[in-house]
């Protein structure tokens, strides 16, 4: 049967590892059969409560089996799973479960007697409170607090359709409010298949996710295309890199996908005592340096394949092949069951090689944003493409370069300087161990070129010497004006590095200076 839903994209009586926990005691292996007869049963304890189609179900847990069953049993149910980040304070639940109208929120074990941040905000706004964990023998639904599901419980148990909204994730936004995005049973189910004939996954395969399953890299990347495709999934509860290659090589992965931030921190520590067999090491969420390619490939012995991925898109839209197909550093690869076009502001085509916005259209891309007619209409063309808002063009192979985010290019008197170009040039440099160009306000030009850079541990650089190698290897206007030292990064939650978050904490370093 053709997967179409959550429901029916796992071989539900099949006795195959699907999901381990590890544990240095006790790690929890799963079946899949187990796994079906779990989501099952929570999908029954979340119908007794009172969970009706469309209902949004926050599940604010970090990765664990008990986000895991609860997640798939929301689908199942035909709600709306609507996943958090369990670091996030009052006021940010506050924001998500009002947006959504949550009629639950999950919490972990001993949230209610503590009064976390979720629960203090799903109280306000009158979602039911329910921790959720598992005790050894079942995942449980420990109803704290019925909220506006009281009276309204003994739900009859769903069947999930195609066309019902699985899941929501906000985007946030290089600008103003996050925006909803609700995404289809049909919209995942598309990207899962589309990621498994992508890397050719297959029940041989066992990836280590390290990505927050609130995020579509990890959910998907990470989780849902695994288990369409047969494989299994290691599931630590978060990444930690002294831990990662012992437990990789422990519970036989063979892949992992990440963001750069994660691949660099693994290259900073001890490669693992015994080489692992990895099959290729994925990429995606924010752009891979060349320089970074390049180390990974040589440490680890496996090709590194960089994708492109969006909230809009269900994650993936393009990557780049497996071998014996082309890997081109600096390039995010070709589409992959999803089309991609360049296209001008008329939405019109532009020729081969010629930058504009990058605009996509498939199964797997939402219909548009929730409550939100102004941004669907600036966000789709005419003839149902969808607008990244990133720039950028294709080359004679097709391959997608990225050359930025049209609202980050850093406009200098008109001349539009591409930051990803220049991070790269400053990545190489050998003292250099991060590096983050942005655009800085300017009397003369508008805007100009400033970065932040990271040295590596150990290492003196100054403004000058990074100056002198861009304007080595880049045209004279695009070598920064502003350099800002930094012991680290500001990043968010998943990892990736926001220009706009950076810019702001940078600049709050000038202090201001009299005029002479």
């Amino acid at each position: 049967m053709a997967a179409t839903t959550l429901s029916n994209s796992f071989s539900a009586g099949d006795n195959s590892t699907a999901i381990i926990i590890p544990s240095k005691s006790q790690p929890l292996t799963v079946s899949y059969r187990e796994l079906s007869a779990e989501v099952l049963s929570f999908q029954k304890k979340l119908a007794k409560l009172g969970v009706t189609p469309q209902a949004a179900v926050s599940i604010a847990l970090p990765n664990t089996y008990e986000f895991i069953v609860a997640f798939l049993a929301a689908a199942w149910q035909r709600g709306i799973a609507a996943p958090l980040n369990s670091a996030y304070k009052q006021e940010e639940f506050e924001f998500y479960i009002d947006d959504l109208k949550s009629a639950v929120a999950l919490v972990p074990k001993g949230s209610f007697a503590k009064d976390g941040a979720a629960v203090r905000a799903a109280r306000k706004y009158q979602a039911a409170i329910a921790e959720c964990y598992w005790n050894g023998r079942e995942v449980v639904l420990d109803v704290k607090d019925e909220g506006k599901l009281k009276g309204k419980g003994n739900q009859k148990v769903e069947k999930a359709q195609p066309d019902d909204i699985a899941l929501v994730l906000h985007t946030s936004g290089t600008t103003g409010r996050p925006k909803a995005v609700p995404l289809t049973h049909r919209n995942l189910t598309r990207t899962m298949k589309n990621i498994k004939a992508t890397y050719d996954l297959s029940p041989a395969d066992r990836t280590m996710l390290v990505m927050p399953l609130f995020h579509v890299h990890g959910l998907l990347a990470g989780f849902l295309a695994p288990l369409y495709s047969g494989g299994s999934v290691i599931v630590p509860l978060k990444f930690s890199a002294s831990e990662f290659w012992d437990d990789f090589i422990t519970y036989k992965a063979n892949w992992y996908t990440a963001v750069p931030t994660i691949h660099q921190i693994l290259l900073k520590n001890p490669p693992p005592h015994t080489k692992p067999k990895i099959r290729f090491i994925r990429s995606c969420s924010s752009p891979l340096s060349p320089t970074t390619f390049h180390q990974l490939e040589e440490t680890y012995g496996a090709p590194v394949l960089e994708a492109y991925a969006m909230t809009e898109a269900a994650h993936q839209m393009t990557s780049n092949p497996l071998p014996p197909g082309k890997r081109q550093p600096g390039s995010v690869g070709i589409g992959q069951g999803v089309e991609v076009a360049i296209l001008d502001g008329e939405g019109k085509e532009v020729p081969q090689g010629s930058e504009a916005e990058i605009c996509i259209r498939g199964e797997n891309v939402t219909k548009g944003y929730l409550n939100n007619p102004e941004a669907n209409k600036s966000s789709f063309t005419s003839n149902g493409f969808f607008r990244t808002g990133d720039q950028g063009k294709k080359d004679k192979d097709g391959y997608v370069i990225i050359t930025g985010r049209i609202k980050e290019l850093i406009n200098k008197g008109g001349e539009k300087i591409s930051p990803i170009e220049l991070d790269n040039v400053l990545a190489r440099h050998p003292k250099v161990g991060e590096a983050v160009s942005f655009a800085i306000p300017d009397e003369m030009f508008g805007q100009e070129v400033a970065v932040a850079i990271v040295p590596k541990p150990g290492q003196k650089i100054t403004e000058q010497e990074l100056k002198d190698w861009v304007a080595e290897k880049l045209a004279k206007f695009k070598v920064p004006k502003k350099v800002y030292f930094t012991d680290n990064m500001p990043k968010t939650a998943t990892g990736k590095i926001q220009r706009r978050i950076v810019a702001d904490t940078m600049m709050k370093q000038d202090k201001p200076k009299a005029k002479l």
